[in-house]
C-alpha cells in the first residue's frame, strides 16, 4: 500500500466510544542520559521530560490565571477549550482525585468547554483526604536549573533524592511538568514523611502519576489508531504503538528531541527514518513504525510488522525490538492505559 493511498484513508476521525477512562497511570520516565545506543536508535524521549513552553507544552498551561466564580460557599471554575482536569486542579491548588470527587466524576469522565466545576482545592489549600506535598526542610539550599531533556526521576538520582521529595521540596503535584530554565529545590534527604510506600524506579508504575490526555494528545492518538487500522495491524500492535508514542514524545508531534530526534515516535533522520519533515508527518512517522509492507522507508528501517514473532513477545519487548531504547523498561507500564484509549477512541 502507497502512502498517498493511507493518506487518502485517514480523513475521517474515530468516533470517541462512551466516555472510557483516559485517565491514565504513567510510568515515572528515566533521562536517557548521553551513553552509546544501537545506531538504529530513535533514542526515547521520556514523558516527564522538559518541554519548551512555546510548543509542545503549551496545552498543559491553557488554564492560567482564568477568574473564579462562586455559588454559595463553593468556588467554581467553568471549563475552557482545551482544559485538562490536572491543570485545573494544579491552577487552583488542590488534587485531581479531590477534584474528581467534589464534583463526582470518576475517572471515565471527559471534561468538556462550558461545564462549571466546584474547586475545593481554592476554599482550603489540603484536606485530610488529599494534604498538599510538604514544603522544603528550612536548611535545604541546593538547587538545580531544568535543562532542555531532564526529567524529574533523572534530576533526583543525579542528586541522591527521590522524585516524591523532589516534588515535596518544591510543591508540586504529581505529574508536574518541568521546563528548561525553571530552578528546582534539591533536598538534603528525602523526608520520611513524603517518602512513597515502595521506592520509585523508572519501571515502578504504582509510583506513577495520574494525567489525563488533553485534546492535542487524544489526537495523536486517534491518528496512530487510524494508521493501524487502515494497515490492518491488530488492537496489541496499535496498543504497542500508542505506548511507544506517549514514552516518547508523551503522545505530541514534537519538533525537537536528543540529537536529531524529532516527532510522536522521536525518529531519527540520520539512521534512516527519513527526513525531517518526513519523521514530523504524524501519519507518515506512524507508518513506519508500523512497518511490513506499506513501510514508507522500504527496508532502510524495521518496524513493529517486521519483526519475527512480535505477536508473542512481551508488550514492552516488542516496542523495544522497534526503538531500540537505553530505556527498555519504561513500555511496559503504559499497556493497560494504552489498551483504554484504543477502546475510547478507536
Amino acid at each position: 500500500m502507497r502512502l498517498a493511498h493511507l493518506s487518502a484513508r485517514l480523513t475521517t476521525p474515530a468516533a470517541l466510544v462512551g466516555s472510557v477512562a483516559l485517565s491514565l497511570t504513567a510510568a515515572p520516565a528515566a533521562a536517557a542520559p548521553a551513553a552509546a545506543v544501537d545506531a538504529h536508535a530513535t533514542q526515547r524521549q521520556p514523558a516527564d521530560r522538559a518541554l519548551p513552553r512555546s510548543a509542545a507544552a503549551a496545552s498543559f498551561h491553557a488554564t492560567g490565571a482564568r477568574a473564579v466564580g462562586a455559588v454559595g460557599d463553593a468556588a467554581t471554575y467553568t471549563v475552557q477549550s482545551g482544559d485538562t482536569l490536572w491543570a485545573i486542579a494544579r491552577a487552583h491548588g488542590t488534587s485531581v482525585a479531590a477534584l474528581q470527587e467534589a464534583n463526582g466524576l470518576g475517572t471515565a469522565t471527559l471534561i468538556r468547554p462550558g461545564q462549571v466545576l466546584a474547586l475545593p482545592g481554592a476554599l482550603a489549600a489540603a484536606s485530610p483526604a488529599n494534604p498538599a506535598p510538604a514544603p522544603a526542610p528550612a536548611a535545604t539550599t541546593t538547587t538545580h536549573t531544568i535543562a532542555a531533556g531532564d526529567t524529574l526521576w533523572a534530576v533526583a538520582r543525579a542528586h541522591g533524592t527521590t522524585v516524591a521529595a523532589l516534588l515535596a521540596a518544591n510543591g508540586l503535584a504529581d505529574g508536574a511538568i518541568i521546563y528548561p530554565g525553571q530552578t528546582l529545590t534539591i533536598p538534603t534527604a528525602a523526608p520520611a514523611a513524603a517518602s512513597a510506600p515502595a521506592a520509585a524506579t523508572p519501571a515502578d508504575p504504582a509510583a506513577a502519576p495520574t494525567v489525563v490526555l488533553d485534546a492535542e494528545q487524544q489526537e495523536s492518538a486517534r491518528l496512530i489508531i487510524r494508521v493501524g487500522r487502515s494497515l490492518g495491524v491488530s488492537d496489541r500492535g496499535i496498543a504497542i504503538a500508542l505506548a511507544t508514542a506517549m514514552v516518547e514524545s508523551w503522545l505530541r508531534n514534537l519538533d525537537w528531541g536528543d540529537r536529531d530526534s524529532l516527532g510522536l515516535f522521536q525518529q531519527r533522520p540520520s539512521t534512516g527514518w527519513g527526513t525531517e519533515a518526513e519523521v514530523r508527518d504524524p501519519a507518515r512517522a506512524a507508518a513506519a513504525f508500523f512497518g511490513g509492507p506499506a513501510d514508507p522507508n522500504g527496508t532502510r528501517t524495521r518496524g513493529l510488522l517486521d519483526i519475527a514473532g512480535w505477536e508473542a513477545m512481551e508488550f514492552g519487548a516488542a516496542a523495544q525490538a522497534v526503538q531500540i531504547s537505553a530505556y527498555p523498561e519504561r513500555y511496559a507500564p503504559w499497556e493497560p492505559q494504552a489498551y483504554a484509549w484504543l477502546a475510547a477512541l478507536g
